[in-house]
Order: C-alpha cells, then structure tokens, then sequence
C-alpha cells in the first residue's frame, strides 16, 4: 500500500516549479490531489498530467491570498473527495527590490501570497480536519530567506511570519491530532532564479531537481511522521536539515539591572564576540568598525 493510499491533499501554488512537484509526489504517494494555482490553465496540465498516470487529481483556481478563496479551495476538496487530509501551503511570489524603494504594493502583495494565503489556507484546513475528526498534517513553505537577504525584506518578512506561525499552530492544534509543520525547499524554478548574493549581485546558482523535496514532504504528511509537529526542515538535493527554532542564547547579568556606562563598559568584550553572522550565506558579523552614514560629497568649486 502507497504511504498516502486514501488520503486527499490540497497543494496552493500547484502549478508550477516546487508546487507542481510536490503534487506529483503526493499523487505518486497515492494521495487525490487538488491542485490549486492562479493560472487555472497550469494547474489543469499538473491535474491532467496526474491523471494521466493513473492518479486522481483536479485543478482550482481559487484565490488563497483571501479568507473566501481558501475557504472554497478547502470545500472544494471536501466535496470532490470527501475530505480532506494533507495542505501544503506552497504558493508564493517575489517583489524584490531594496528596502528604500520597495512600494507599498511590493509588501501587500507578497504578504498577500505568502502569509495570508497561508494563513487562511490552513485556518480552513484545519477546522476541516476538526470536524471530521480525522488530525491531519499541515505543511508550510519556509525559506532561508528570513535568515535575512539583500532585496528581499517583504519576502523574508513573509517567511519569518510563516516560521513563527507554524510553531505556534503546532502547539494550538496537536490536541486535534493535527500536526504543523515546514519546509524549506531547495530547488531551481521562476524564483530562484531572482536571488542575489550579500553585495546584491546576481548569482548563479547550480541546478537542483525539485522533485527531491517529495519524499520529506510525503513522510511528515504520511502516518510515519505522526510523531514530528512544530518543526521546519530544510529539504532537496542530498539534505535533510533541521532548521534551529529562534532562542535566548549567552546573557549578561549585572545586579540590580543595567546601565548604559555598565553596557558600554562590559558588551563589547563580552557579547561583542558572539554578534550573530548576518544573511543567507552566514558571512562573519560585518560591522565591527561601526556603522556611520557616508562621508558628504566634496561640493563642486564655483564655475567647475
């Protein structure tokens, strides 16, 4: 028996790349899939693509970056299948621009995708899985993106809010039977092509298949990994790697609370040290030196 025999799953952002994979696996998996896109006409051929294996599988193109669309995305699968059991919160989007000229539209809309439709998507999914009484997982889509990344502060924003939600869900939800958690995905698609390094330079990066994300995807979905909730993964290519949860590392005390002339005397030496890397790649604490405004432009003699 297929790990996800009888099972019926809701991908968001299905169309394509990453979401287009993690279709294919969970039909492979034997899970019916609806496949959720905003291009109705990609998420027919994964639909079509899938039933053409033999599997079961049907398109939506709701709008999940609102509590309606999610609604009926998720009453869509109830009703085609009879329940439903597995989302994987997978759409997304990029705006990329530095933090001084990104509009206003350049957060909604990212944040729309991202987190709302997230958001959204698994509140219904999971009132679903409440009232059948049947649990259920729970998948976001995270990226390291929120370790920080030059021209992406909507994006790793976004991703950050997704982290946290999916730690607080896990504990909200697990008395449900409902298990949360995320994945980081590696994989080359229409996004990733969009990153840049620290200087803000392009970079190219070398390919990874996105159908390697699937089978980290298929055990935290499957009855296997009834056991994890409330953790992201990083997955693809040859990784499986726990991403660490946010926490208190070394402190200082000093009786009686602090002053600034007590900081200014002991954090450097102290703390000054274990400053935290900054950014995706993780390059050593840059600023050392301080951080000042640049030095004003030499004015231009009279007549130049």
């Amino acid at each position: 028996m297929k790990e996800l025999e009888g099972k019926a799953a809701v991908v968001t952002g299905g169309g394509r790349g990453i979401g287009r994979a993690h279709c294919l696996q969970l039909a492979g998996a034997g899970a019916a899939v609806v496949v959720n896109d905003i291009d109705s006409a990609e998420a027919e051929n994964c639909a079509a693509e899938i039933r053409g294996r033999g599997g079961r599988a049907m398109a939506d193109g709701s709008d999940i970056g609102t509590a309606a669309g999610a609604t009926h995305l998720v009453a869509t699968c109830r009703r085609e299948f009879g329940h439903l059991d597995v989302l994987v919160a997978n759409a997304g989007i990029v705006r990329d621009r530095t933090f001084l000229k990104m509009s206003e539209d350049d957060v909604r809309a990212v944040f729309d995708v991202h987190f709302f439709g997230t958001f959204f998507c698994l509140q219904q999914a999971a009132l679903a899985m409440r009232d059948q009484g049947t649990g259920g997982a729970l998948i976001t889509t995270v990226s390291a993106a929120h370790f920080g990344n030059f021209g992406q502060a909507n994006y790793a924003a976004a991703k950050g809010a997704i982290a946290s939600l999916t730690y607080t869900l896990a504990l909200e939800l697990a008395r449900y039977g409902i298990r949360v958690n995320g994945i980081s995905p590696l994989a080359t698609t229409r996004m990733s092509d969009t990153f840049k390094g620290a200087d803000g330079q392009d970079v190219e990066l070398p390919y990874f298949d996105p159908e390697l994300n699937g089978p980290m995807l298929i055990y935290l979905a499957s009855d296997r990994g009834n056991y994890i909730s409330g953790q992201i993964f990083g997955t693809g290519g040859e990784r499986v790697v726990i991403l660490e949860h946010p926490r208190y590392g070394t402190g200082m005390y000093r009786a009686g609370g602090w002053t600034v002339a007590a900081l200014d005397q002991h954090f450097r030496n102290h703390l000054g040290p274990l400053l935290e890397p900054i950014g995706l790649m993780k390059s050593p604490y840059p600023f050392r030196d301080g951080i000042r405004p640049p030095a004003p432009a030499a004015a231009t003699p009279a007549g130049a």
